[in-house]
């Protein structure tokens, strides 16, 4: 084995998580990564990737058992959106909204919101998580989404912008600022919103460079109405619950970069021990060589803290968001680097869309930007270093 099937080898899963993970790569082999091309290609949303997925059930790994599912660790959800992301970087985004989405209403939400929402997501309902707007996007503080309680009810104005799922979503959870308190950082509020309710409207999809078969939505919201009971927590809780949720979808945007830094990388390899020049296979060339050497132990680096982060999680700790902001940052240059050197490796071809890596190359830029820019986490990161 090499390095990194053996740092694979090595992942602390139960029997029932590996025959999991094994079903997800089977599924990923057959269906999910022939079909990638043709999606990125139409632009076309994913829709029988969906249907095998929740055939698979796969979203019951992340609600509890009471809710309707069957929950596994952190560290197996991880593997299984690096998997898919491998597969098809558009599906992975759009399964791992789910979770983003949702987990924040597990660990934040009252019994009877849970009772009423989370038995659809692990039937296979679709999620979406609404933050971003116009004119706020790292910068949460600048929303202007407003939620204005009326008797029994919270009326919402405003719109988001770059919201995954946005159009297919069954249910959002909701940023936006309670009407009354002044303070931004006191008003941000947090709520779920189901499709169909009236006053919510889909714009448009965005048309983008990669991930190109997962919606990427714009909504409006006009005197749209939720009971009073969709509101998660107390008005002003909203902060507290963003900070919590991002902890654990960054490691998941890294699972994401990771499984298209993979799939590049494996690609290059089987190219460059196929392709020769000189009479000679171009993997024997020293200067080859040292590039995969150099891109395979960024790779080994990046998983490993990934896995110490996923163990953290399934341990329960709380306070690592500056080692999530490390993972998400080095990850997703990571994924940058390795997608661009794979199409350096297979030279002209590479620039082509008849091999993947062009695609993969694609994908991967959008993760340095979304879950917060990496510019973003070097601050938070060297801002931890500041002595008081």
């Amino acid at each position: 084995m090499n390095i990194l099937e053996r740092l694979d080898a090595s992942l602390p899963l139960s029997d029932e998580e590996r025959m999991l993970l094994d079903s997800v790569k089977a599924l990923c082999d057959a269906q999910i990564a022939p079909a990638a091309a043709e999606h990125d290609r139409a632009g076309s949303f994913p829709w029988q990737n969906v249907e095998a997925i929740n055939m698979l059930g796969l979203n019951a790994m992340f609600i509890p058992e009471e809710y309707g599912g069957a929950p596994l660790s952190y560290t197996c959800y991880l593997a299984c959106v690096r998997e898919i992301a491998k597969a098809c970087a558009s599906t992975g985004i759009i399964w791992a909204t789910n979770f983003h989405a949702i987990k924040p209403l597990i660990e934040y939400g009252s019994e009877a919101q849970k009772q009423h929402f989370l038995p659809r997501i692990a039937e296979g309902a679709l999620a979406s998580l609404a933050i971003t707007e116009p004119s706020a996007g790292s910068d949460a503080l600048g929303m202007r989404t407003t939620f204005t309680e009326d008797g029994d009810e919270i009326v919402i104005h405003g719109s988001k912008t770059f919201i995954t799922n946005g159009d297919v979503a069954d249910q959002y959870l909701l940023f936006g600022k309670w009407a009354g308190i002044e303070d931004p950082r006191q008003s941000i509020s947090v709520l779920m919103l189901e499709k169909g309710t009236p006053g919510l409207s889909v714009l448009g999809t965005e048309h983008k460079m990669g991930t190109r078969a997962s919606s990427t939505a714009s909504l409006a919201f006009e005197n749209c109405r939720v009971p009073r009971a969709n509101l998660i927590g107390a008005p002003g809780d909203g902060l507290r619950i963003l900070f919590g949720s991002l902890n654990r979808s960054r490691p998941s945007v890294a699972a994401h970069a990771l499984g298209i830094a993979r799939a590049a990388f494996e690609d290059a390899v089987a190219y460059v021990n196929e392709r020769r020049q000189g009479g000679r296979r171009i993997v024997e060339f020293q200067g080859v060589q040292f590039m995969l050497a150099d891109l395979a132990s960024e790779l080994a680096l990046c998983e490993s803290w990934m896995w110490r982060i996923a163990a953290m999680v399934d341990a329960v700790e709380t306070d690592f968001g500056i080692e999530a902001s490390a993972l998400k940052l080095r990850a997703t240059d990571a994924a940058m680097r390795i997608t661009t050197d794979a199409v350096q490796l297979l030279g002209g071809y590479g620039y082509c869309n008849d091999y993947r890596v062009e695609r993969l190359m694609r994908d991967a830029k959008i993760t340095q930007i979304w879950e917060g820019t990496n510019q973003v986490h070097r601050q938070l990161i060297g801002k931890s270093f500041l002595i008081k």
